[in-house]
């Protein structure tokens, strides 16, 4: 089997490849990451006629998953998402970069930034292909022990460097086994592809069952016996030092055999399918309704409250918060989807999880730029999203409808929306105690009464989903001359040209709808 070797980094990516019967890693031409790197290496694999990828995995001195990880793990996804068939699995390293410059300057020739990362990629697929034959690694087989030599008089000087050296080298080889064996089994697995010398990423997961009042050995065990670790007294070492004195709960688990101890302790911790529960929120469904969702599954109204109103700025996703005012809410942030979360995960994790899935459906339809080539910042954007999303009746109106607002934001027209109006009532009597009439409601002062101001309203009035985002960025066009839109009785959208066609339609269409209360 051939395969290519990927070192991820943010500036380049180093890139090797070999043959699984030779097993000999060589290094290629680093690729720059500049917006075209997956359209490189997709190239590269068609020209090698390649589909399975090893990509370096970093991790900490304890093992653990780093920021870095994180990245690492996405840019997968994302190859696989750009490459079709694409099979990727992971091979931990650590300080392969500062190997790959000391092997260079051993060379003792030219090199650049772009060398060391290919190199390293070529020590990443080594170190692979050798550890699925049960041979050392290359860095392993390289490492030489410096002898000792004495005369009689220091003799007992040489026995004791000997014995402190051979102390050495077996608390080195003791911690190589103990990080080795945290790593995922990975090709012990035979159950995932064609060629069992390759585990690929994608095999189904395992069920696996924690008794109540099972011991860790037990667990240990259990789990050796399932192929899921690779050494029992290994992960027991493990929970000791690193569980912080927390136990495994019980319950049932899916896991596989691409997860590292660190990730299955973590999981186990947390608890099986019974400690999980899911979240629903709509698109269209406002903050304040999702705030009473979390409320309902148990959290703390004062947390709810805190998560909310905390600072989401400094994360990879960050950039979508482009145009949103200082002390602004996070109404039109909160992605509507089903998510799955642990029942001790904190409203900081949901919130995040949400704020992460906005931010690849941003990416993944260039949204920014397209708002952009609107007229409008992308808080903004999503601002007019909000009250496209209210608006309309379904999904195949939004374009038409965020067309009609177009219109009327470029000829200096108010928006004229209810949806807003009612957003600006909530805001201050959601029982309606004051406002007790569609009459009293439209003329409510505030900014997000868009029958009194023009423009947009200060922010969101909803949290949009993905169809009426895209639709507010792409307007249909087909409906450029058209001011005035509403949802008739039947559930059917009516448009129309001048104000007269539009009070015609309101007769002939909406005696019913065009009364309800705000």
């Amino acid at each position: 089997m051939k395969l290519i070797a990927l070192d991820v980094g943010s500036k380049r990516i180093g890139v090797a490849k070999a043959d699984s019967t030779v097993r000999i890693a060589i290094p290629y031409s680093a690729v720059e990451v500049d917006g075209t790197e997956f359209k490189k290496i997709a190239s590269l694999a068609r020209a090698w006629d390649i589909d399975s990828f090893v990509i370096g995995l970093p991790r900490n001195s304890k093992g653990e998953e780093t920021e870095q990880s994180r990245y690492v793990r996405k840019f997968a996804q994302q190859l696989k998402h750009e490459i079709t068939g694409a099979k990727v699995c992971f091979q931990d390293e650590s300080l392969t970069s500062v190997e790959a410059e000391k092997r260079l300057k051993n060379r003792k020739k030219g090199y650049k930034k772009g060398d060391i990362d290919s190199e390293a990629a070529a020590i990443i697929l080594q170190d692979f292909l050798e550890q699925r034959t049960g041979k050392p690694t290359s860095r392993a087989s390289a490492a030489k022990h410096k002898s000792v030599k004495g005369n009689k008089s220091n003799r007992l000087v040489t026995v004791v460097v000997s014995i402190l050296i051979l102390l050495g080298v077996v608390a080195a080889a003791g911690y190589g086994y103990y990080r080795y064996s945290l790593s995922p089994v990975m090709s012990d697995s035979e159950h995932c592809s064609s060629d069992s010398s390759i585990a690929i990423e994608g095999c189904d997961n395992i069920k696996f069952t924690v008794n109540s009042g099972a011991s860790v050995n037990e667990i240990a065990a259990n789990l050796k016996e399932a192929n899921l670790i690779r050494d029992e007294l290994v992960f027991q070492v493990y929970m000791r030092l690193h569980a912080g004195g927390k136990s495994l709960k019980a319950g049932e688990y899916e896991l596989n055999d691409r997860m590292s101890v660190n990730e299955i302790v973590d999981v186990m911790i947390k608890g099986g399918r019974d400690n999980v529960f899911s979240l629903t929120i709509f698109p269209g469904e406002t903050v304040r309704q999702i705030k009473q969702k979390l409320i309902e599954h148990g959290y703390n109204s004062e947390a709810v409250e805190t998560a909310f109103s905390a600072d989401y700025s400094g994360k990879d996703y960050s950039w979508i918060f482009e145009g949103r005012p200082e002390g602004a809410s996070l109404e039109g942030y909160i992605f509507g989807e089903t998510y799955e979360f642990y029942k001790d995960d904190t409203v900081e994790t949901i919130i995040e999880t949400t704020l992460e899935e906005l931010a690849v459906v941003i990416k993944e339809n260039d949204l920014k730029a397209k708002f952009e080539a609107q007229g409008l910042n992308l808080y903004q954007g999503i601002t007019l999203a909000s009250i496209v999303q209210k608006e309309a009746n379904n999904a195949t109106d939004y374009a038409k409808v965020a067309q009609v607002f177009y219109n009327r934001l470029r000829n200096d027209d108010k928006l004229g929306s209810d949806v807003t109006t009612q957003y600006a009532v909530d805001l201050v009597d959601p029982d309606r105690a004051e406002y007790t009439d569609n009459a009293m409601a439209l003329e409510i002062d505030s900014p997000y009464n868009t029958r009194k101001y023009a423009g947009l309203p200060p922010g969101p009035i909803s949290n949009p989903g993905a169809e009426a985002l895209i639709a507010a960025a792409t307007p249909d066009e087909s409906v450029a001359e058209y001011y005035f839109f509403l949802t008739g009785d039947d559930g059917l959208m009516y448009y129309s040209i001048t104000d007269a066609e539009h009070q015609q339609n309101i007769i002939d269409h909406c005696q019913q709808l065009c009364n309800v209360a705000l």
